[in-house]
């Protein structure tokens, strides 16, 4: 049984996920060359300040649209469970990967359901204050005081949003096995029930759990 693998991430959501990345990146680029003069030069990524200007709206929208698919197939899945609050107050233990003494956790930690949430909410202050500002088609609407918080918070929220991508790629690099989930979509039965022991026993109808200790393990040495 130990040999079996686990689906965790269809291929929709796979290729979901990684459509979101690469429209996530191409946005920061252009939204970067706009922020300010000195970034300009990466306009020439997209032909130019002109095309930079049209394309980065466009691209804004279209990630959102595909990251609301990622929302529907998740959301359910990061509600806050009472382990998440244990987790998170041993998550020293976490750091040091020893997360057999931590509460278990299902398909995903209380790190990664804030990630979510903060991703979400990013999402919306990004697309809600980029059409505010977007000149070609609402702008007008608008008085110039509304523009320039919108400006403000809209620089806010991509700022808020790359710092929380960098923390979800470097916690993939970190815990072994989690960009293979996403580029596979399978995952082995020990890295499951050792990361995601409530989901393991889940999907694999196994009731024997292992024991948490009631306080966080010392090591020696």
């Amino acid at each position: 049984m130990s040999n079996k693998t686990i689906l965790r991430y269809s291929a929709n959501q796979r290729t979901n996920h990684w459509l979101v990345a690469i429209l996530f990146f191409m946005a920061g680029l252009s939204g970067l060359a706009l922020f300010h003069p000195s970034l300009f030069w990466l306009s020439n990524l997209f032909g130019g300040g002109t095309w930079t200007r049209i394309l980065h709206p466009y691209m804004g929208i279209a990630m959102f649209v595909l990251f609301l698919g990622l929302v529907f197939s998740f959301w359910r899945t990061n509600f806050f469970i009472a382990n998440d609050r244990q987790w998170l107050r041993r998550i020293n233990r976490v750091m040091v990967n020893d997360e057999e003494s931590v509460p278990s956790v299902g398909k995903y930690n209380a790190g990664q359901k804030l990630l979510f949430w903060t991703l979400l909410l990013c999402m919306l202050a990004l697309l809600f204050t980029g059409l505010v500002i977007w000149r070609a088609w609402f702008s007008a609407y608008f008085g110039i005081t509304t523009i320039r918080w919108a400006m403000l918070l809209h620089a806010l929220a991509g700022f808020v949003l790359v710092l929380s991508i960098i923390v979800h790629i470097y916690a993939g690099l970190w815990i072994k096995g989690s960009v293979d989930a996403m580029l596979h979509g399978w995952v082995s039965r020990p890295w499951a029930r050792k990361h995601h022991e409530l989901w393991y026993r889940e999907v694999t109808r196994d009731e024997q759990p292992r024991d948490v200790p009631e306080r966080p393990l010392t090591k020696k040495g």
